[in-house]
């Protein structure tokens, strides 16, 4: 098993449609690995469908289904692709053709007969979901004897675990899937130490041990395209690479480039590392579990063993006190036995039987991406056991009955073995709002489905979505097919989901209307009033943001979550309890400064934005300009946008193909030769700055001109490059007075010309009256559209540039991806990330109990790295206090009143309530009452309701739906300082 690239088959064609989000994550070369695998997954309950599910998405080569036993009613509670119909029916054969659809370059087949250990050897990754114990080591000595990556997963209620055997040397390629660090230098030493230092831009990011290589180094060439180099770091904008005395003086220039080191891992069969584990940590602040949990689940498989395949029933403390004796004699046996807490053993043994669709899909989503792996060596495996629990998701005072424990023959059955029926009721009749359908709103929706969220007398789910499904969705939004290709997200997954459990046919509503102030009159105060909580599965901060204050106003629960590909978190927002989601922010995104992109570009970012916005300068602008100075009397603008629209309509409008090639054959000559000489007759390449300094010294680089060059095609298109060489092109002559801007602060010299020159222009222009029904047609950027060429345009445009510069250009593929501005996405992280929040929602829903309320401790706010992989989780941030007079206060805190109070009494409660005096109100932007208003109005003002004020000052109606309005009121205290109040929330209509 030394060589894990051994299916590498580079023939293979990736639909980059259907994959293209995922190729940003995995890469070509994994993609054509994976497409070269055949994967096996044993046991298809809920878990082992879930794998298959994720797997199938991903696209590997083939994958076989095993599972020969009756399908059950208990199944249902996590497994999906089943219904009550196929109970009775063999497991495998009922799901295949059901996951087959997700993905139609994976051939998805049934193993017939009896699988045994020797039919291994057909895969090259073995997934085992259901099994007894002494199975599963026979099945991981014969797959470690036979160089098969073999893979054991189980789940047991709240706690689960996953174990992996890739065998010895296996070879992770890469171990992070970060991009390689690359940086500018600014020196290098000749010393035995040979310390690099780069531009004082960007910290270089390096670690000890990592590798770099260099280009474009003046003066010590020897680095140029030398060996991979060990780095120590020595600070933030520093590290040496070893001796460089040998080498020559260092001039100036250069880059550094990280270098990917291959690491090798070394895996333990199944029996060795019972014995000797390695625990994955998956909760630091449950440091002590894994070695317990290592013991518990083997208790589990000998009570099982000893009963003929049964496990412990719910809530039974006979079978809980079997399995804690069998728990303490196999720990006395174990070299690294531990410390057992009784309790902890006594609920998982309550829970063995329960089956939870959250947490099948954090595991499904874990396991899938270690199947990924195996087949590839892209990111680091688990070595060798992690496990993981839950038990906060329980209720509060949550004290389980036997009886409430219970099967009672429903499709539940699975997760009322871990909270009982009557919780099971409230799940039923929770009221939620699904804010988007798209990858965490499918899955989203699929957990809920399993769950029985809704299902009950006042159960209600409420999605909203307003895009439509695009082909690149299908490979991470599971409830969507290929015949769904156009139709409304929210539509087509409402009824996925009712497909899936039809106990929610007419319990979700489904909406097509953005989130945001101008739909607030349907996302209304009753509609806000009639849920219990909002789940953001949404991709922009902005619509977050909005639905976040919405959350604060009406004082909802928010769970809020992303991905970005293999990364993700969650975070559990709590009315009180907890801190908004708004309250901390991410920094804002850096932007390239406009003197960087026009004139000074260093990296290959900067030239694909420049192509980007040429593309809008060409295609979309001019012909927005076009038509609004047709459509608009008296149009006036800029000197540069009438010119542009002159050029449009008059002097350089293509009327033929040849046209358009000359038209080109031109624009090539202004960006790719002109501007680029003009630039160095302003900036000679010797030029010196004011302090002696080389004007084109790091990060700026100096350009040479691009000679047009018709045979530069590989297309071989004979017509295009003999029209484009006939086209004559006036020899450049450089302009005097032309101001460059340099830096970001500088004064870019485009203001406008004298008005004379701007009157003679407007004189000039075509009278719109002859162009009468002329509209031009912009051409919106849109990258998934092969067939428009605009990525294919502006990879040439950024390519060009790059040369222009000396940059190494980008494939089509990355352009795409940083013009697009595509966020990187894989179903794994998708399905683990909503199962955890499906595991916060269990707590919002269990969060009370009589006098008893959910800490913050019990919530968790996760991030997760499946690549290294890496999970974290911590408590929730409580919300930030402030102060008036002894009162402490949240932003989750208002004044409310349940009646349309007037301004007196408004002041008066103040006064009289917070000894406070009010020296301003308002409402939006609307100032209602303040120490400068004169005494007429405001005695005038005094009787009026708070309504009435409004609407006189506004001058407008306040719309029907509204109920409440919201004040803004500025207090001072005894002492004349000003005081932070809480905002003023007034009812008024019922």
């Amino acid at each position: 098993m030394t060589d894990n690239n051994k299916s590498t088959s580079s023939q293979v064609e990736i639909d980059e449609g259907l994959y293209s989000r995922q190729l940003y994550v995995l890469g070509v070369d994994a993609m054509k690995k994976m497409s070269a695998s055949n994967v096996l997954i044993i046991g298809l309950r809920g878990l082992g469908c879930e794998i298959a599910k994720n797997v199938i998405l991903a696209g590997v080569k083939s994958v076989t289904l095993y599972d020969p036993a009756p399908v059950e009613l208990r199944d249902l509670s996590s497994q999906f692709f089943l219904h009550e119909e196929d109970v009775g029916k063999r497991r495998d054969e009922v799901t295949a053709p059901r996951l087959a659809e997700l993905n139609q370059y994976v051939p998805t087949s049934v193993f017939g007969g009896s699988l045994t250990p020797a039919d291994l050897k057909a895969f090259s990754c073995v997934v085992v979901t259901e099994m007894p114990l002494l199975q599963q080591l026979e099945f991981s000595e014969a797959a470690h004897a036979n160089g098969i990556y073999y893979i054991s997963t189980e789940l047991r209620g709240l706690f689960g675990y996953a174990f992996n055997d890739f065998g010895e040397n296996f070879v992770v390629v890469d171990p992070t899937g970060e991009e390689p660090l690359s940086g500018m230098v600014a020196s290098i030493e000749k010393s035995a130490e040979g310390v690099v230092t780069c531009l004082d831009e960007t910290r270089h990011g390096l670690e000890d041990g990592q590798f770099v290589t260099f280009t474009e180094v003046q003066g010590m060439g020897e680095l140029n395209g030398c060996e991979p180099r060990q780095v120590k770091v020595l600070g933030p904008y520093t590290f040496s690479i070893g001796d460089t005395t040998v080498f020559g003086d260092y001039v100036r220039g250069g880059l550094f480039q990280q270098v990917k080191q291959p690491v090798t891992v070394n895996f333990t069969s199944l029996k060795d590392a019972l014995e000797n584990p390695e625990f994955l940590v998956s909760d630091f602040a449950k440091f002590d579990r894994p070695a317990q949990y290592h013991v518990g689940f083997q208790a589990l498989h000998a009570f099982a063993a000893a009963n003929g395949g049964k496990l412990p029933r719910p809530g039974n403390d006979a079978d809980a006190a079997e399995v804690l004796r069998l728990a303490n004699g196999i720990n006395d046996k174990w070299s690294q036995k531990t410390e057992l807490d009784a309790e902890l053993l006594k609920k998982l043994s309550y829970q063995a039987q329960g089956d939870l669709s959250p947490m099948v899909a954090v595991f499904g989503g874990l396991v899938a991406q270690e199947v990924l792996k195996a087949c590839t060596g892209k990111f680091s495996p688990i070595k060798n056991f992690m496990y993981f629990d839950s038990l906060e998701s329980l209720p509060v005072g949550f004290e389980p009955s036997e009886e409430d424990l219970a099967p009672i023959g429903s499709r539940y059955d699975g997760q009322i073995a871990v909270f009982g029926r009557k919780f099971h009721e409230k799940i039923t009749n929770f009221r939620e709002f699904l804010v988007g359908s798209g990858a965490i709103g499918c899955e989203m929706l699929k957990n809920w489905a399993m769950m029985g969220l809704a299902t009950g007398p006042q159960g209600v789910i409420h999605i909203t979505d307003m895009d439509t499904i695009e082909k690149s969705n299908l490979n991470r939004q599971f409830l969507f097919r290929p015949g769904d290709v156009g139709k409304l997200k929210s539509e087509t997954a409402s009824a996925a989901v009712v497909a899936m459990n039809p106990e929610l046919k007419g319990k979700i509503q489904t909406h097509q209307d953005r989130v945001g102030a101008e739909t607030e009159a349907v996302y209304n105060d009753s509609f806000f009033e009639g849920i219990d909580g909002v789940t953001n599965a949404l991709d922009n901060v902005e619509a977050r943001q909005y639905m976040d204050r919405r959350c604060v106003f009406y004082r909802k629960p928010l769970l809020e979550s992303g991905t970005l590909g293999t990364k993700g978190n969650t975070q559990v927002v709590v009315p009180f309890l907890t801190e908004s989601y708004s309250a901390s922010r991410d920094p804002p995104e850096k932007s390239i400064p406009m003197c960087t992109l026009k004139n000074f570009p260093n990296a290959i970012e900067h030239t694909i934005q420049w192509a980007r916005d040429l593309f809008a300068g060409l295609f979309a602008q001019p012909a927005e300009n076009v038509n609004a100075f047709l459509s608009t009397p008296n149009y006036i603008d800029q000197i540069e946008t009438l010119t542009s629209i002159r050029n449009f309509l008059v002097d350089d409008k293509p009327l033929t193909f040849d046209d358009c090639v000359a038209w080109g054959r031109r624009r090539f000559e202004e960006h790719y030769n002109n501007a680029i000489l003009q630039l160095l007759y302003n900036f000679p390449k010797d030029s010196v700055t004011s302090s002696g300094q080389l004007f084109w010294s790091p990060p700026k680089r100096a350009p040479d001109a691009i000679a047009f060059d018709a045979s530069n095609d590989p297309a071989h298109r004979e017509h295009i490059k003999a029209v484009a060489t006939a086209v004559s092109i006036p020899p450049f002559a450089p302009k005097s007075g032309v101001k460059i801007q340099v830096n970001e602060n500088d004064d870019s010299g485009s203001g406008d010309a004298d008005a004379s020159q701007l009157d003679e222009l407007i004189n000039s222009m075509p009278d719109p009256s002859s162009f009468a029904g002329v509209r031009l047609s912009p051409a919106d950027f849109e990258k998934d559209d092969d067939s428009n060429f605009h990525i294919d345009f502006i990879t040439a445009a950024s390519n060009l540039r790059a040369t222009n510069y000396g940059i190494t250009p980008a494939d089509r593929f990355r352009t795409k991806q940083i013009a697009g501005k595509i966020i990187p996405a894989i179903a794994t992280t998708t399905a683990l990330v909503t199962g955890l929040v499906c595991l916060e929602l269990y707590k919002l829903i269990g969060s009370s109990s009589g006098d008893k309320k959910r800490s913050i401790e019990d919530y968790k706010n996760g991030f997760v790295n499946l690549a290294l992989p890496f999970f974290g989780f911590s408590e929730p941030i409580a919300p930030e206090k402030r102060k008036y007079n002894d009162t402490e206060f949240s932003d989750w805190d208002m004044f409310d009143f349940d009646h349309d109070i007037t301004l007196q009494e408004l002041v008066d409660y103040f006064r009289n309530e917070h000894n406070l005096g009010v020296n301003m109100i308002s409402s939006g932007v609307s100032m209602l009452y303040s120490p400068f208003l004169n005494r007429k109005k405001a005695a005038e003002r005094m009787p009026m309701r708070m309504s009435e004020i409004v609407t006189s000052i506004t001058k407008k109606e306040i719309p029907e739906h509204v109920k409440w309005i919201v004040l803004v009121v500025c207090c001072d205290d005894d002492d004349d300082e000003d005081v932070d109040v809480p905002e003023v929330r007034i009812k008024i209509r019922t």
